[in-house]
């Protein structure tokens, strides 16, 4: 029999099945067990005869009634209080079970904590792991950026091509780091200055205290947390990661940032950082890479711009050098002074 349905449960109004109420009643009152007596009392009061030995079981099951060893017939009705300490001793036993059990196993995974210990101190293969899946690197931030207590820092390449709905999540993780009074600074491409939702990104992020710079030129993609962690991307262009705990690669990774940070200028709107001057600063940047020998798809990727807009502006610029090829460009732009010594 299911007494889940019949059950009262903590906190919750119980009112007994009328047929129930008044078998407990009668066997309180007459201290026997006589399913014919009891049916009578029943139809007497209106109700089901059929329902008495129905009711009589459930009161036994609820243990609310206690037969007599010495003569079957007779029976106590016990007081509710007796009933439910009966009914809860064999779930506390277990609720107690459960816990040693509990105990028992989080001891066993505790014990090894110390070889945990011992391979991050002495930079095991515990210091590299690739993490494959999107959900999994997604979680691994949001624990890292819930663990992190003093700084993040972060190139991000592309930075123009960010879209609103991408940037209100990353403006609610930055508000949680921010508020915890974490140190966050951002490099992100020039090009960044052009994207509308960037700008409204950046202007509520630096109010809140984090900080922003623009290169026109980046290392690639990368978050620090606390200099302890950082996350990079897998070179076989899938979504998935490379966490980095290696104290010795921490330290390089950082410094190649603290570099790119120092060269780097103020986020700053292109139309208030002055259009002209970023558009000639990008000017001498590609002249730089076209002399190089560097093909439109590394230009576009190093400039954090699509191949579109990156042939657009090398085609711009060889036609303002009014030269035909690219040899011929770097010549003039030599003459011109765009090139480095």
């Amino acid at each position: 029999m299911d007494l889940s349905a019949q059950a009262p449960c903590a906190g919750v109004e119980f009112a007994p099945d009328p047929a129930d109420a008044a078998a407990y009643s009668w066997v309180l009152e007459h201290g026997r067990l006589d399913p014919d007596a009891l049916a009578g009392h029943l139809a007497r009061q209106g109700l089901d005869p059929a329902a008495a030995t129905t009711a009589l079981d459930r009161l036994a099951a609820w243990q609310l009634l206690q037969p007599d060893p010495a003569d079957p017939a007779r029976c106590r009705a016990l007081p509710p209080q007796t009933a439910i300490a009966a009914l809860a001793a064999p779930v506390e036993a277990e609720i107690q079970r459960s816990r040693a059990e509990l105990a028992h196993r989080q001891a066993q995974v505790a014990g090894f904590l110390a070889y945990h210990r011992q391979v991050r101190e002495t930079g095991g293969a515990g210091e590299i792991e690739v993490i494959g899946d999107l959900q999994d690197v997604r979680d691994a931030l949001d624990r890292a950026s819930a663990e992190c207590r003093s700084e993040v820092l972060t190139s991000q390449p592309g930075g123009g091509s960010r879209v609103p709905a991408a940037m209100e999540e990353a403006l609610r993780r930055d508000r949680a780091l921010l508020g915890r009074g974490v140190r966050m600074r951002t490099l992100y491409h020039h090009t960044a200055r052009f994207n509308g939702p960037s700008q409204a990104y950046v202007e509520a992020a630096t109010a809140l205290g984090a900080e922003y710079r623009t290169a026109h030129e980046l290392f690639g993609r990368l978050i620090v947390f606390d200099r302890e962690l950082a996350f990079l991307p897998l070179s076989d262009g899938t979504w998935g990661a490379l966490v980095v705990r290696q104290e010795a690669l921490l330290a390089y990774l950082c410094g190649i940032f603290e570099q790119a940070w120092s060269l780097a200028r103020p986020f700053a709107a292109a139309a208030e950082d002055g259009l002209e001057q970023v558009s000639q600063e990008l000017d001498r940047t590609i002249v730089r890479m076209l002399a190089a020998g560097l093909k439109d798809e590394a230009i576009a990727r190093r400039l954090g711009m699509s191949l579109r807009t990156a042939r657009r502006h090398i085609a711009d610029i060889m036609d303002e050098l009014g030269a035909e090829s690219r040899f011929q460009a770097g010549v003039a732009a030599a003459r011109a002074g765009l090139l480095d010594d």
